[in-house]
């Protein structure tokens, strides 16, 4: 059971359709998947160990939102090891292994084709863990899948979904790469193509963050502001004199004539 409900909850995070943040409550996921709560709670601690969901005390699991320093952290680290993990094949490869690895990019092939997005990523790390069985180390692949796994969602996060084309034709090379006499060509295949999926996917994520621009917003959907009338010029009424006034003036002529 704890198996099923984790390749359906893992599905979902690679099929890209679960955005950064969003809450996976243990409920509704019970609910869909025909289960109990006590298992989804189990897949999602297994999720939240891989680095593939953020648990938070008291309030649940989200789909990480991973920051771009994070991002480029993670790439670092699998540059590293690949690198190191493509020395120790090169020219090393049997002839099976060379079989198994081009049948892996046949399925890649495969997924792409049939728009499977959720299988064309789990397929396209899956490649990199299958050179990392062949160097037959279990720490070496142990950290491998932790690597791959962050990789993967990020790639299904952020990463357009043709760019799922790149992933076979790329892992061909650096199958042909590693069966060359050049492992310095070697190096450069296979860091040009870890290097090349961190700018799409930091790329997507900016884009995916950028703020609106909410002038443009505004000005294509609001109606034009109400135009102020004009002012018009109020003609002065001459002042009208008091009683007072009035009474003064007659005082003061009667007074001229009497002088």
């Amino acid at each position: 059971m704890d198996e099923r409900v984790y390749a359906a909850v893992s599905q979902a995070l690679l099929s890209g359709r679960l955005r950064p943040g969003t809450p996976l409550r243990e409920r509704a996921l019970a609910e869909a998947l025909g289960c109990t709560r006590g298992a989804i709670r189990k897949v999602l601690a297994r999720l939240g160990t891989e680095k593939k969901l953020v648990l938070e005390h008291n309030r649940g699991a989200f789909v990480p939102n991973p920051s771009v320093e994070d991002m480029q952290g993670i790439y670092r680290a699998r540059r590293i090891v690949e690198a190191g993990l493509v020395a120790t094949l090169f020219g090393e490869l049997t002839r099976d292994q060379t079989s198994a690895l081009r049948k892996h990019v046949q399925a890649e092939q495969r997924a792409f084709k049939e728009d499977r997005r959720a299988d064309s990523i789990r397929l396209a790390g899956d490649f990199h863990l299958l050179l990392g069985q062949m160097a037959a180390s279990e720490e070496l692949q142990s950290y491998l899948q932790r690597l791959v796994g962050n990789t993967e969602l990020y790639k299904a996060l952020f990463d357009a979904p043709e760019a799922a084309c790149c992933a076979p034709r790329e892992h061909e090379q650096i199958i042909e790469a590693l069966s060359g006499t050049s492992l310095p060509r070697a190096l450069a295949v296979a860091m040009a193509h870890l290097d090349e999926l961190e700018q799409r996917v930091l790329a997507g994520a900016a884009a995916s963050r950028a703020p609106d621009d909410l002038s443009s917003l505004f000005t294509s959907i609001a109606p034009p502001a109400p135009t102020a009338p004009k002012a018009t010029a109020k003609k002065t009424a001459a002042p009208t004199p008091s009683p007072r006034a009035g009474s003064a003036s007659r005082e003061s002529r009667r007074g001229s004539r009497s002088a």
